[in-house]
């Protein structure tokens, strides 16, 4: 698989869950951490400012893996907001147990400024902007001018901004989206997403305008106490 580099995690089973939030100390938790310092150490010398996660098909723990790193990236310090960009089924309010009645999609259409919208979480330094109302036109929203002025305002009051997408081979919204921010990371499920799913997906995020750090693998079977990540192809 064409990756930069691959970040190996424990799956937490059931619900989507904000481990690094609830229990700061656990392995998972500092599974989270590494893979925030890789994806640091894998953008040394760029700016990134805005990151885009997406997956190749659903269900393989995208929006779980995107909360809970922009929780550890928040525990650095960061002002990091969490945007709920996937304006097809939104999860991410679910995480974080918000509601999603106003978001992106009411800024988009002009219906609500940004201050109306952004919410502060119970994580220090994260905010929150839920995806708002499903439109009709989701790919034609995030590939607006308006998204790139909202962005540009975003950049001036966060230091990252971490976008939750649907899947890359379902729909064009991550490719969209990636055209205007640094960097995307991809989301892999151990066991479920195939090799052909992946190298699309990837081929795809290569070809934007955005620098690819990598990939997550996530929900890897754990072998006794043996909680580990590597970087390879």
């Amino acid at each position: 698989m064409a990756l930069k580099s691959i970040f190996k995690r424990k799956a937490v089973q059931g619900e989507r869950q904000l481990i690094a939030q609830t229990a700061p100390k656990s392995p998972v938790t500092e599974q989270y951490r590494n893979i925030r310092t890789n994806i640091q150490f894998a953008a040394v010398g760029a700016s990134l400012r805005s990151v885009v996660v997406t997956s190749a098909n659903p269900a393989e723990g995208k929006t779980t893996t995107t909360a809970n790193l922009a929780v550890v990236f928040a525990q650095q310090g960061q002002r990091v907001l969490l945007v709920d960009a996937d304006l097809r089924k939104p999860a991410l309010h679910t995480v974080l147990k918000e509601k999603n009645l106003q978001g992106l999609t009411s800024v988009l259409a002009g219906q609500k400024t940004l201050q109306a919208c952004i919410r502060k979480t119970a994580a220090d330094n994260l905010s929150f902007l839920p995806s708002g109302p499903v439109p009709p036109n989701p790919a034609e929203m995030l590939g607006s001018p308006k998204m790139k002025d909202i962005l540009q305002e975003l950049q001036e009051k966060f230091d990252l901004i971490i976008f939750d997408t649907p899947p890359a081979l379902a729909v064009t919204d991550a490719q969209v989206l990636a055209n205007i921010c640094d960097g995307s990371i991809l989301v892999v499920r151990s066991g479920q997403t195939d090799r052909e799913s992946a190298q699309k997906a990837t081929a795809l995020l290569q070809s934007t305008s955005a620098r690819l750090l990598g990939g997550i693998l996530n929900d890897q079977e754990q072998k006794g106490q043996d909680y580990y990540y590597y970087y390879g192809k």
